[in-house]
């Protein structure tokens, strides 16, 4: 039977020990110490062999815990891309090649190039409820914003795209216009509509047997290369209907005339309607994030035109940087959602009904997406991702002090 051995005062430890303690008071936590001070490895005599069980005494995290995003405290703006110069490609172009090269050594083989849904025609059946959603969403947003706009004002300049969510044009002298030079930069405000709020982007709608999503297929594509060497089979088109009806459903994802189809709000309702309208613009931004990952959708290098398909069309529209070069052809490449859904980034105001923003203070003021900054001033809760563009816990000196800050 083991002897129980001497307890040993901290006060006598030598410095080997008193390194021992320092790493069990890491490993084990100090409740656990006392009892190793009571064996062996403090008293110097010889282990004793057997299983030792440690028990932390740090609580373990719940299961259904989820980790939060830690958001930096601020962040700036993506930069302006400038206008004579093609945009990033967001894949890069070494996977572009590499891909290209894999596709032709097939093709050369004579192996038929593996599709997956969508790109040989058949649909993918989980992004269906996805795509519901985005557009009830997309419904709901339109809706919100047209109400919300009866009660924010919402200014425009009429010589270039910039807009100003408050009861008055801004002062900042940073208009790019065609007469912004008798202007000395300052912007010239009328009153905005959704559209400035929601820039619309249009795209052409396909009918075409090579390409989804306009004919549904039973049996899916085959290809060789860039050759289709099997159209697969389709389900014949239904006959064209035409109805109140379905003019309404048309009338209700268009943001033209939104306006006026919906009434101001009762101001009771406000609140209620901003939080819904910043909801379901976060979810049409995450159902298109999510549909993008499977369908293709493309955007002009040089301008703002988007097409929804594997391959950008052909018609000779682009009129940016270069197209002389180009017969006008555009300068397609992978689109981002931010082509897709632009964000429109506007001043953030602190206090809407407060002085107009100044030239001289521009570096202190924050962003945000128009929509978000809308919702914000109409009562909604500002999600967490938007807060370091907005700059939030930035103090605005007055003009005589910010000639004293670094």
């Amino acid at each position: 039977m083991l002897q129980q051995p001497p307890v040993i005062s901290p006060a006598s430890w030598n410095p080997s020990q008193r390194a021992q303690v320092a790493v069990l008071k890491t490993v084990a936590g100090t409740q656990y110490v006392d009892m190793f001070q009571q064996g062996q490895i403090l008293t110097g005599q010889p282990k004793i062999s057997g299983t030792f069980l440690c028990v932390s005494q740090k609580p373990q995290e719940d299961a259904t815990f989820k980790k939060q995003i830690a958001y930096p405290q601020n962040v700036d703006l993506p930069p302006i891309l400038p206008k004579k110069k093609k945009k990033p490609y967001p894949i890069p172009l070494k996977k572009i090649r590499q891909a290209a090269r894999d596709d032709k050594k097939l093709a050369q083989k004579g192996i038929e190039k593996p599709l997956e849904p969508p790109k040989n025609g058949l649909i993918v059946p989980d992004l269906v409820p996805v795509a519901y959603e985005v557009l009830d969403a997309w419904k709901v947003l339109i809706k919100g914003l047209a109400q919300l706009l009866h009660v924010i004002p919402v200014h425009g300049c009429s010589e270039c795209s910039e807009i100003h969510v408050a009861q008055s044009g801004h002062h900042i002298q940073d208009c790019t216009g065609p007469s912004s030079v008798k202007r000395r930069g300052l912007h010239s405000w009328v009153k905005g509509s959704i559209n400035d709020v929601l820039i619309p982007i249009e795209s052409y709608h396909l009918y075409d047997p090579f390409e989804y999503p306009s004919r549904r297929r039973t049996i899916p594509i085959r290809m060789i290369g860039k050759k289709v060497i099997d159209r697969g089979g389709f389900v014949e088109e239904p006959e064209p209907f035409h109805s109140s009806d379905s003019s309404s459903l048309l009338m209700d994802i268009d943001t033209h005339g939104a306006f006026g189809r919906f009434p101001p709000p009762p101001l009771s309702d406000i609140p209620r309607i901003a939080q819904e309208t910043i909801d379901a613009y976060e979810v049409v931004r995450w159902g298109v994030r999510k549909l993008m990952r499977k369908y293709t959708v493309k955007a002009c290098g040089y301008c703002s035109e988007v097409h929804v398909g594997p391959w950008g069309h052909n018609a000779k529209l682009c009129g940016e940087f270069k197209h002389q070069w180009r017969d006008g052809k555009h300068g397609w490449q992978d689109a981002t959602v931010e082509e897709v859904i632009p964000p429109n980034y506007v001043y953030h105001l602190r206090d809407p009904k407060g002085p107009p923003l100044r030239s001289g203070l521009k570096r202190f003021y924050g962003k945000a997406p128009a929509v978000v900054e809308v919702c914000m001033q109409a009562g909604a809760q500002v999600p967490d991702k938007y807060k370091p563009m907005m700059r939030l816990d930035i103090v605005i000196p007055d003009t005589e002090e910010s000639r004293l800050v670094a």
